[in-house]
């Protein structure tokens, strides 16, 4: 159930491969559903992105930035091989791996709305991912 964001510049002009390739790598770490997949693609000017080495000592060239906000409740080791998953699926389609920056941020239950004004892990309207189903 993770919401995803991706932006990349406009000489990219794989935007539909690129999401897909970041959904695939979800769906494959994490195991969730192929159709629980909230994505928000921009495609902006490359003047527009601004993402420098941090002192790695490396040159982006075209960098594509995610930011993937989800519940809270992973292994850094998950995080980690998500990381690496979403790194090799994009080099496929023409993404360097120095090119991919990925924001990670977590919450809880309360954090989601999927429409009508509710929070549906809160109401028990959907089950909260990874937690038991309640008992009738």
């Amino acid at each position: 159930m993770p919401l995803v964001r991706i932006d990349h510049s406009d000489a990219r002009e794989n935007s539909t491969e690129l999401a897909s390739a970041v959904h695939d790598a979800i769906v494959h770490v994490y195991g969730i559903p192929e159709r629980d997949r909230f994505q928000v693609i921009t495609s902006r000017p490359a003047a527009t992105i601004v993402a420098e080495d941090a002192g790695l000592g490396f040159e982006r060239t075209d960098p594509v930035i995610i930011q993937i906000f989800t519940q809270r409740g992973r292994s850094d080791a998950t995080k980690q091989k998500l990381y690496a998953e979403i790194a090799a699926r994009l080099e496929a389609v023409g993404v360097a791996p120095e090119d991919v920056f990925i924001g990670y941020v977590e919450n809880g239950p309360q954090d989601w709305s999927f429409g009508f004004g509710r929070a549906q892990y809160m109401t028990g309207e959907l089950a909260v991912p990874g937690a038991a189903p309640a008992e009738a």
